[in-house]
Order: structure tokens, then C-alpha cells, then sequence
């Protein structure tokens, strides 16, 4: 069975609901042989990145960037992953109330870094989730979780 990491920061109501839409799209009933695996960015480990074959990561956008506890994830992670996880798919989703642009370029900064595969366009929301927006996440986890189906 493959895996997906969701590695996330979750503060507030709105990422909440965020991080419920992502993880009810990846585990659909359609979507099989896929195992989701839900870490708090704080306490997720190298191996849990090892472990996994693909990877969902959420966070607030804070002051124009990741979270703490999204960066420090990889801060701790970065190199014992460096050349064993190439290629793989990831997704990304953001609450920001004052933009996610810098949050944006992080992530991206750390995935080309480590050399994964954007599997989706990242779900970026400003505000209370709309309908829409909580739809995009669900979407998000199921096109990342249906990736890694075979």
C-alpha cells in the first residue's frame, strides 16, 4: 500500500476546516490503496517523510511566510530526505489574512530543493473558507491521494 503524508499546522478554525476538506478528498472511498497519515508539523520525523510516497502540507501563511512549525519540519528533516525523495508528488494548501505569496515561494523554495513533483495547484484562501474554497480542498487531497493509486 503507498502512503501520503499530510504534514500540517493547524491554529485556527479556518485551517481546521481546511485540513478536514484536504483529508476527506484523500481518503474518498474511490481513491484505494492509499494510506493517509496525518502529522502535526511539529512533531512529524524523518522517517515519517521516508516512509511516505507523497506528501500533502498546510499551513498559515504568518507575517508573509510558512508557519514555524512548517518550516521547522524540514529544518529537521531536510537533509536525511535530501536524496531519498526525489520526485514525489506533493500538494500544498495556505490560510492567509494578508496574502500567501512569501509562503508560496518558501515552499516551493524547499520542494525544488528536495526535488518533488507539484502534483496539484496549491489551494491558497484568505479569510473564512468559502463553499469554494473548502470544495478546493477536497479536491487537492483527492487529485494528491489518487496520484499515488498506481
Amino acid at each position: 500500500m503507498t502512503q501520503l503524508l499530510v504534514v500540517h499546522h493547524t491554529p485556527s478554525p479556518y485551517c481546521q476546516a481546511m485540513f478536514e476538506a484536504v483529508i476527506s478528498g484523500a481518503t474518498d472511498p474511490e481513491i484505494e490503496g492509499v494510506d493517509v497519515v496525518r502529522r502535526a508539523a511539529l512533531s512529524v520525523s524523518a522517517s515519517d517523510f521516508l516512509e511516505a510516497d507523497g506528501y500533502l502540507l498546510g499551513s498559515p501563511a504568518n507575517l508573509g511566510y510558512v508557519s514555524g512549525a512548517l518550516k521547522h519540519a524540514f529544518d529537521v528533516s531536510y537533509y536525511q530526505i535530501l536524496d531519498s525523495t526525489k520526485g514525489r508528488p506533493f500538494g500544498l494548501y495556505l490560510h492567509g489574512n494578508e496574502g500567501t505569496e512569501g509562503a508560496e515561494k518558501a515552499v516551493d523554495s524547499i520542494t525544488t530543493g528536495l526535488g518533488w513533483t507539484k502534483a496539484a495547484e496549491y489551494v491558497t484562501v484568505s479569510g473564512k473558507p468559502s463553499k469554494d474554497d473548502l470544495e478546493a480542498c477536497w479536491e487537492l487531497g483527492a487529485t494528491v491521494a489518487a496520484a499515488l493509486m498506481g
